[in-house]
């Protein structure tokens, strides 16, 4: 586990600094699939809605990555619990988990038909830089970060520092949006929760990480902005208009393979996500948004009518407007489609999103120590939890549709 000669630092603006002490995560982050991350939208389409959010997988990585070094270094209760191995491990997890991001991040999942989990553990398992790096260390070590990743690693607490109901990658992220959107419904004290968090054992002996009850109310917070964000800006309609767009040009993209493979003579790196099989870890890692982009501007130059549309749409921001969904409305703009002659397979698409803003998934909850050193689940502990977790399930269904007829360069 070497140390480098010095602590080097980036500059952050939600954390101040980065602090990379191991030359093993300076390696890892030098590595090409990690700095590909630079070329990915943290944010997905919502640049769309808030200019300022630029912000890259990169950066919020390295975030993760700044949360967890800090968790398993200043709470004293999990600092001492944890080997070296086990800190690097998990800081490893906290900078990869991300890895495996298509372009604009969830909506390439709908898109690519997999999971930016699984290419993130075939990217780390595989042939790739991050591989062969960790493996200079401990060749187990790839397996090890990437079972805190998948939230399989047989110490569960790895896990929850990673990915759990309050944990450094939601930490990170909602702090890191909220500023780059230039909104404030992500704000929280991250440095109460961190100062009040502690590792009690549960039933079984099973190791938990708790909040004093002292700083409940950062968590309380922190439940807020986590359902502000979503709803402010992660599910923010325009944002998954453009989205949409996206969707269905890749819908027609993989009707177009199937009958003309010429077509994408000059769309070399879109084929793979065309095909039946799975790409390669180097197939995917070719295929960033500034690729898809340049492949956006050939197409749009392209003889197919309604790619060389959707293509255009994406490079010139416009947009499919918007409704909610109900058979009346859904019936009304069917009938504009068919009007202006397009074709509802590519035009029309349905949406529903729901959340609330705590419910306890998978069976993770977020545990709180009362001062009489009882531990209980937030929901009794906090009157205002209590009263979300009762409350109805907030759910959205809309259809996204052009207003315009398509511009076939005819005019």
């Amino acid at each position: 586990m070497q140390k480098m000669n010095e602590i080097k630092v980036m500059r952050d603006p939600i954390h101040g600094y980065i602090h990379i002490e191991y030359k093993l995560i300076w390696d890892c982050i030098n590595a090409k699939e990690f700095q590909r991350l630079r070329r990915i939208h943290q944010l997905g389409a919502n640049f769309q809605v808030y200019p300022t959010a630029e912000h890259s997988r990169f950066s919020h990585s390295l975030g993760v990555y700044e949360i967890v070094r800090r968790m398993v270094n200043e709470i004293e209760s999990l600092s001492t619990i944890l080997t070296e191995y086990e800190k690097i491990t998990v800081m490893l997890a906290g900078l990869l988990h991300d890895v495996g991001h298509g372009p604009f991040s969830h909506a390439f999942e709908h898109v690519s038909e997999f999971d930016h989990e699984e290419y993130t553990a075939k990217i780390i398992l595989e042939n790739s830089e991050i591989n062969k790096v960790l493996k200079t260390v401990d060749n187990n070590l790839p397996h090890d970060v990437v079972k805190i990743i998948q939230h399989t690693h047989p110490r569960a607490i790895l896990n929850q520092i990673v990915s759990a109901q309050l944990d450094a990658d939601r930490m990170d992220y909602l702090l890191r949006d909220s500023y780059f959107t230039a909104t404030s419904y992500g704000n929280f004290d991250l440095e109460r929760i961190l100062r009040t968090l502690r590792v009690r054992k549960l039933a079984y002996d099973e190791e938990q990480l708790v909040v004093k009850y002292s700083g409940i109310h950062g968590v309380e917070d922190y439940i807020m902005a986590r359902y502000q964000m979503y709803w402010q800006v992660y599910f923010h309609p325009v944002a998954r208009s453009y989205e949409t767009i996206f969707i269905q040009l890749f819908r027609r993209l993989k009707d177009i393979y199937q009958e003309n493979k010429a077509y994408f003579h000059d769309l070399k790196i879109l084929v793979p996500f065309l095909r039946q099989s799975k790409p390669t870890i180097q197939e995917h890692y070719q295929l960033d948004e500034s690729g898809l982009l340049y492949c956006c501007a050939l197409i749009s130059e392209k003889t197919d009518n309604i790619a060389k549309d959707l293509a255009s749409r994406l490079l010139n921001r416009k947009l499919f407007q918007y409704i909610t969904n109900t058979p009346e409305n859904k019936k009304l703009i069917l009938k504009q489609l068919k009007d202006m002659n397009l074709d509802e397979k590519y035009y029309l698409r349905s949406e529903s999103v729901k959340t609330n803003a705590y419910t306890p998934y998978k069976g993770q909850k977020i545990f709180v120590e009362l001062l009489d050193g009882e531990i209980v689940e937030l929901e009794k502990a906090s009157t205002i939890v209590d009263a979300i977790t009762k409350g109805e399930v907030k759910q959205e269904g809309i259809l996204f549709y052009p207003k315009e007829g398509v511009d076939d360069g005819s005019n």
